[in-house]
């Protein structure tokens, strides 16, 4: 599934579905594209609100008697993704902040073990007694051991993003040198996607996983909550992007006004802008890495461009191109490449990524940096 996307605003198209417009995707299968360590962060069974933004943007397209997947395979591209009606209710529901789970995160993979990095409160995950630590060594009878998380997460959802709530899966888990299995029902369940939390006097780190419908506003209201003076670091670390009309919010929130991004559809070019208004004072550091995608990447490379943040920690993942979705003739949606996004400097990132102002070697916590960077910062406001 592709889910780092962006999109404007929807518009009515043929029998009257509203399909997002305009996407810069990667998979949906997670909030990443699967390239964590296992000191990466956690990606969760709530796949993506990857993310969907669109900017204004031309009528999607009703092709001919293909399908979806025809489309995709057609267009020769790696981006582009095929979802049938029921997977592409999903997708937008995902943009919601909703979704299909049991309501774990999981970390390691790439031949190392699956370990659970968190556990929603209320789902049933916690219910069943499962803990941030334990390992996962199976789901439905199928070794995990050594998958990419991407792997893991899909079988977590299970039937792409169509699971129903109600079904079952089976984990096999492990604890202090116990094993055990249970049996767990998927449940509808809402992604947090924006948290906030004091690092020590006068730093807070502001957390977004993904640009979901609402997303902007949370995190506006957490900006406006802070005390006079506050330094921020802006999380993006493993953010595989979502709604760029959220992304842009967020801009709104560090600048004001101005241009946040741009981007082609053919000979049509659009641009993006910030609302005037907002925080222009409170030092702020911007943290990414591998992880960080599409419009997370977007996001960062604006403030960086436009002179209100540093950005710490590792180079970008490099997903800069943006898809547009066409329905078929059978309900399936085919999201096709049409261009790709620049930063308010002109610069492309597919491909490339966003490389950071002060970067994190190994060994270093990147959290730890970007505190002593935001210290620097602050001292000489």
């Amino acid at each position: 599934m592709s889910g780092s996307w962006m999109f404007v605003q929807p518009r009515r198209i043929g029998r009257g579905a509203a399909l997002p417009l305009v996407f810069a995707g990667v998979l949906l299968t997670g909030f990443a594209a699967g390239s964590w360590t296992t000191d990466g962060p956690p990606q969760d069974d709530a796949r993506g609100p990857g993310g969907v933004p669109p900017g204004a943007v031309a009528e999607p397209e009703r092709r001919g008697a293909n399908d979806a997947q025809d489309a995709v395979s057609r267009s020769g591209d790696r981006w582009s993704a095929a979802y049938t009606a029921r997977e592409y209710e999903g997708v937008r529901d995902a943009l919601d902040g909703r979704y299909v789970g049991v309501g774990i995160a999981v970390r390691g993979g790439h031949g190392a073990p699956v370990e659970v990095a968190r556990v929603a409160e209320g789902s049933p995950a916690e219910r069943a007694g499962i803990r941030p630590g334990d390992r996962l060594r199976t789901v439905d009878g199928r070794d995990v051991t050594g998958l990419p998380v991407t792997e893991v997460v899909a079988r977590l959802r299970g039937d792409a993003l169509a699971a129903a709530e109600g079904s079952r899966v089976e984990l096999g888990l492990g604890r202090a040198g116990r094993e055990w299995a249970a049996t767990l029902e998927r449940a509808g369940l809402e992604a947090e996607v924006v948290t906030a939390e004091r690092l020590r006097h006068g730093i807070t780190r502001i957390k977004v996983t993904a640009f979901t419908t609402g997303s902007g506003e949370t995190l506006a209201a957490a900006v406006a909550a802070l005390p006079p003076g506050e330094s921020v670091v802006l999380d993006l670390r493993g953010n595989s992007g979502g709604l760029l009309l959220e992304a842009t919010k967020v801009a709104s929130a560090f600048l004001d006004g101005g241009l946040v991004a741009t981007w082609g559809e053919g000979e049509d070019q659009h641009a993006l802008y910030a609302e005037p208004g907002g925080d222009t004072e409170s030092p702020l550091v911007v943290l990414v890495d591998g992880g960080s995608m599409s419009a997370a990447e977007l996001l960062a490379g604006a403030l960086q461009d436009r002179g209100r943040a540093l950005v710490v920690g590792g180079r970008t993942f490099g997903k800069g191109s943006v898809q547009v979705p066409h329905e078929q003739p059978d309900g399936s949606v085919a999201e096709l490449t049409v261009g790709e996004y620049a930063t308010p400097g002109g610069r492309t990132l597919e491909g490339v990524g966003l490389q950071p102002d002060v970067a994190v070697e190994g060994g270093e916590s990147a959290q730890d940096k970007a505190v002593t960077v935001l210290s620097g910062l602050a001292a000489r406001a």
